[in-house]
């Protein structure tokens, strides 16, 4: 049943036009222009390309706009229209509605990075082969992070009120979220901060384990602290309808 619920689930995200838009068009645009235009304070860069320091950052941008943003427009619309009521009252079980999701988001994921890497290698993107392996598990935290603030907001809110919020926070995070800008171009006060936002530590996570090869511990905390909190708390709000 899990499996099945997450081939729709995948099938239906695949087959969207605005989702396609924003989880994969958007990122494999922002990665083309973004290395072959010179309009973001990278700073010194030293031996590090820039293709090298801005693939990490996409990745985390892909990863946000599946999870979060493309998750909680998907749910809010579902319970408008009734889907989740009616998938309830199937013998799929509750946690394998959430569940199938949640596998969906790490297929859709898996796709994200494949094309973004392949352009990124074309590119002239050369990751660290000792970072690899950690740059899977802060994708993996980083889904389920995602995963599950979308949740909280796509399973509380009226649909209209999640899609203005979802595209808002995703364009909050986007510019001043550690995505495009990174903590060291901010004041030490906004640096901190940023840190400690799931996309700032995704970002910042993944750029140490494919450009240093090496994994931090404090990105791991805040992204694990990030799905927890918002997990138990969309247990407590989230609605069918």
């Amino acid at each position: 049943m899990l499996l099945a619920h997450a081939k729709v689930e995948t099938s239906l995200t695949l087959r969207n036009g605005e989702q396609i838009l924003l989880t994969l068009l958007i990122p494999l645009a922002l990665l083309v222009g973004l290395t072959v235009l010179d309009v973001l304070p990278t700073g010194n860069l030293g031996p590090v390309s820039k293709v090298d320091w801005i693939t990490p950052r996409i990745l985390a941008l892909a990863v946000m706009s599946s999870a979060f943003t493309g998750q909680a427009i998907a749910l809010g619309f579902d319970r408008r229209y009734g889907v989740l009521k009616r998938l309830s009252a199937t013998a799929l079980p509750r946690w394998l509605l959430v569940a199938g999701r949640i596998v969906s988001a790490l297929v859709v994921v898996a796709v994200q990075v494949v094309v973004l890497g392949i352009v990124a290698a074309f590119l002239g993107w050369t990751p660290s082969g000792a970072g690899v392996a950690e740059a899977v598990l802060l994708l993996v935290l980083g889904t389920l992070s995602f995963g599950a603030l979308g949740v909280l907001l796509g399973g509380a809110l009226r649909a209209e009120v999640v899609l203005a919020l979802a595209n808002i926070v995703w364009f909050a995070l986007l510019l001043a979220g550690g995505i495009l800008l990174a903590p060291s171009a901010l004041p030490s006060g906004a640096a901190t901060l940023v840190e400690l936002l799931p996309s700032g530590a995704l970002a910042e996570g993944l750029r140490e384990a494919l450009v240093d090869g090496t994994l931090g511990l404090e990105p791991v905390a805040v992204l694990l602290g990030w799905g927890v909190v918002a997990g138990v708390i969309a247990t407590r709000t989230t609605r069918l309808t």
